[in-house]
């Protein structure tokens, strides 16, 4: 008897993308913050925190003004320790445009 190996359609199902959106406040404002994983990344991003590089395949975190909705001019990638460490440094000179 041959096996089926078609999936339960009527099951929905989630990418590896999918993650929960938290908000964080802070003193420097109200932020949307997203993690993603690092096997949800296809793209080279640039970390506003320190300049760097994050690579695919490496996990990070999305942020984004609360009042902007989530738009897209405002969302940045930021390696998980830079963001964690976004107040006790300043941007980069190249994020700051």
């Amino acid at each position: 008897m041959p096996r089926r190996n078609r999936s339960k359609r009527d099951e929905p199902r989630l990418s590896g993308a999918a993650s929960l959106q938290r908000s964080e406040a802070g003193p420097d404002g109200e932020w949307y913050v997203r993690s993603v994983s690092g096997s949800a990344t296809t793209k080279t991003y640039r970390c506003p925190g320190c300049d760097h590089e994050i690579r695919p395949g490496t996990p990070h975190v999305v942020a984004w003004p609360a009042d902007d909705y989530g738009s897209v001019e405002e969302r940045r990638h930021w390696h998980r320790a830079c963001w964690d460490a976004r107040l006790r440094r300043r941007p980069t000179r190249r994020s700051a445009r």
